[in-house]
């Protein structure tokens, strides 16, 4: 049985989603943030060192990072089902989505909701975080253009991994600048297998 070891307001709400995509069963095991410190709690650290989630257990195998979850979930249960055929050129455009959200688009997402937090102090590196946003933000709403989903004309694993981008995106602000992301950010919200994850994982902070 696979075992979602799952965070509140966190990553692991889109690997809920995929397997209700999938229609493979598992079990949730909840963990909460500290309400002070909005950290994850120790006991994470008992599954995987470095104490953070999405992390899931499967037949003794752990894995950890929401790329590779993905990439392992689809492979070993997706049975061909939300990615391109292996070797196709779709396929190389889909990798490349799948290690982009975390390896590129989330950097400049990530420092904005750090060093907002420290006020005026980091307001001199607000300019070139704003700047890195809109170059990122905007290649993904450009690539959109006139598609419902990143690669070909079905939902892909792709879409999972990039949608945490566009709440991400949607809780700072910035969609209404970016109608394509915004479009497909709301599409992906309306899927039947992503309001099912709500209901089992919780309420989810960033979706809406």
């Amino acid at each position: 049985m696979i075992v979602v070891h799952h965070l509140n307001d966190s990553r692991s709400q889109r690997i809920l989603w995929l397997l209700e995509e999938l229609g493979v069963p598992y079990e949730i095991k909840p963990y909460q943030r500290d309400a002070a410190t909005r950290l994850a709690p120790p006991e994470l650290m008992e599954v995987h060192p470095l104490g953070k989630s999405p992390v899931i257990t499967d037949d003794g195998i752990t894995v950890h990072e929401s790329g590779a979850i993905i990439d392992y979930l689809i492979r070993k249960h997706g049975g061909g089902r939300l990615q391109p055929a292996p070797g196709s050129a779709d396929h190389e455009t889909y990798l490349q989505w799948l290690h982009y959200a975390e390896g590129s688009a989330m950097l400049p997402l990530m420092l904005f909701m750090y060093v907002a937090r420290l006020g005026e102090a980091g307001a001199p590196l607000m300019p070139r975080i704003d700047s890195e946003m809109a170059n990122h933000l905007g290649y993904v709403d450009r690539a959109l253009e006139g598609r419902q989903f990143l690669v070909g004309e079905d939902l892909t694993g792709a879409d999972v991994q990039m949608s945490f981008v566009g709440e991400v995106a949607g809780a700072f602000g910035r969609l209404p600048s970016y109608p394509n992301l915004a479009a497909w950010t709301g599409r992906l919200h309306a899927r039947p297998a992503f309001k099912a994850s709500i209901e089992k994982g919780g309420v989810y902070g960033l979706a809406g």
